[in-house]
């Protein structure tokens, strides 16, 4: 056993003796051990919170698990985000957040689907205890995932991230009292595009892409996840936890999501009616790369928003229709796949007429930046948040159980991800 994994387990073994209240539910110590050992040993992991660890004073919040010798394990706030930025509504607590009692890691925390409009709790760590911490993943050169083991009742929002959206969106009704512009990092959705999927989310300025209103730099999982409603019988409920994850690599530029250890593809077809932004995005980089201004170009669109994937030779063709002089192909790349239309020449040579993009793929999804938005030392970058993200349509968001939320900084191969959703086959019963 290497001196790192020792480390852990006495690390876990001192948890498991400190006083912890008969009503907090905890795992039984052997259980409990292996499973955070194979979180903790997967290299990267800088926090990890199972639900089951707790402050041993004071207000007992939960606690992440995090590498020997760090000195920050983000004890997790409870906050009615309706309050902080509306002004209205109550303030949330621990209470507000239901204990399962047992999941992948000995206990699950429910995300409630709220009635009350003025009512959106999460659990989270401030910016304040957060900022250039290891959680704090930002800046050039960084590689980031997150994998959340959950059951989804319902919803495709948000499950953990630092993902602010902002409430400086002026086309949502209720306007707010305290007005923030979006502070977005990376984050984990129950879908979005696709409810149910595994969505990665990342951004390289905090707000928004291709001049949308909202961030556009999302993967969705071909593979979705069950409705399986949060009050179900125990069998049920051991039976239907999922682990959702997001990998971000720099190297690669790719954003994947995975769902059950699998990246399943999935590619949007028809773009330009599906995603009009992202079909505008390709085109205005297309046209701005030819000579002079082209017919349909916009000459103000920014030009750190286009959005041209590699498409330098195709990976396969198909031919869609073809006469003497003209042939219109499909030609698929890495991450789009284009209408190429043909046209003969006189000396009897095809030359490219025409291209427009047809279809794009959703996973992996190719990201075009180099960065990860890094919010200036002021303290207006995002908290990191557990359940719902601050957002200005206050919609309810994923509902279900979590339990547990699990942060590297470095993208996850294929393997380890299934190892750590193999973690779902059996739940731990605490004690």
């Amino acid at each position: 056993m290497s001196p790192s994994i020792r480390r852990i387990l006495a690390s876990v073994l001192a948890f498991a003796s400190t006083a912890v209240s008969a009503a907090e539910p905890q795992a039984t110590t052997s259980a409990y051990e292996l499973r955070i050992v194979a979180v903790m040993t997967t290299p990267g992991c800088v926090a990890f919170w199972d639900f089951v660890k707790r402050e041993p004073e004071g207000a007992h919040r939960f606690t992440a698990h995090v590498p020997p010798g760090a000195t920050n394990d983000y004890p997790l706030d409870a906050a009615n985000y309706i309050r902080d930025f509306w002004g209205t509504g109550r303030e949330a607590t621990d209470a507000d957040f239901p204990l399962l009692g047992r999941g992948p890691f000995g206990n699950a925390i429910r995300i409630v689907k709220e009635t009350d409009p003025d009512f959106r709790p999460f659990l989270f760590v401030p910016r304040s205890r957060l900022h250039d911490t290891p959680l704090d993943i930002k800046g050039a050169g960084k590689s980031v995932s997150l994998v959340v083991w959950a059951i989804r009742e319902s919803g495709n929002h948000a499950l953990a991230g630092i993902w602010h959206e902002g409430t400086d969106l002026k086309n949502h009704g209720v306007a707010p009292k305290v007005v923030a512009r979006g502070q977005r990092q990376y984050a984990l959705f129950a879908g979005l595009n696709k409810e149910g999927s595994a969505c990665g989310h990342v951004s390289e300025n905090g707000a928004k892409s291709f001049g949308h209103i909202y961030a556009m730099h999302k993967s969705n999982s071909g593979d979705v996840s069950p409705a399986v409603p949060a009050d179900s019988p125990a069998e049920l409920l051991d039976a239907s936890w999922q682990c959702f994850a997001m990998t971000y690599d720099h190297k690669t530029h790719e954003l994947t999501g995975w769902l059950n250890g699998k990246d399943t593809g999935r590619w949007q077809e028809n773009v330009q009616q599906a995603i009009p932004v992202i079909y505008n995005a390709w085109l205005q980089g297309h046209l701005h790369r030819q000579p002079g201004l082209q017919p349909g170009e916009a000459p103000d669109f920014p030009k750190d928003q286009f959005y041209n994937p590699p498409e330098d030779k195709p990976v396969s063709a198909k031919v869609l229709s073809e006469t003497l002089d003209e042939r219109v192909e499909l030609q698929e790349f890495g991450y789009t796949r284009v209408k190429v239309t043909q046209r003969k020449t006189a000396d009897g040579t095809w030359t490219t007429a025409a291209r427009d993009l047809a279809d794009v793929r959703l996973n992996p999804w190719w990201y075009p930046h180099d960065s990860l938005y890094t919010p200036p030392n002021d303290g207006t970058g995002g908290p990191f948040t557990i359940g719902r993200v601050i957002h200005s349509s206050r919609s309810v968001g994923f509902t279900g159980w979590i339990g547990g939320v699990a942060v590297f900084n470095r993208a996850l191969s294929a393997e380890e991800l299934a190892k750590l959703a193999a973690l779902c086959r059996n739940v731990v019963t605490a004690k």
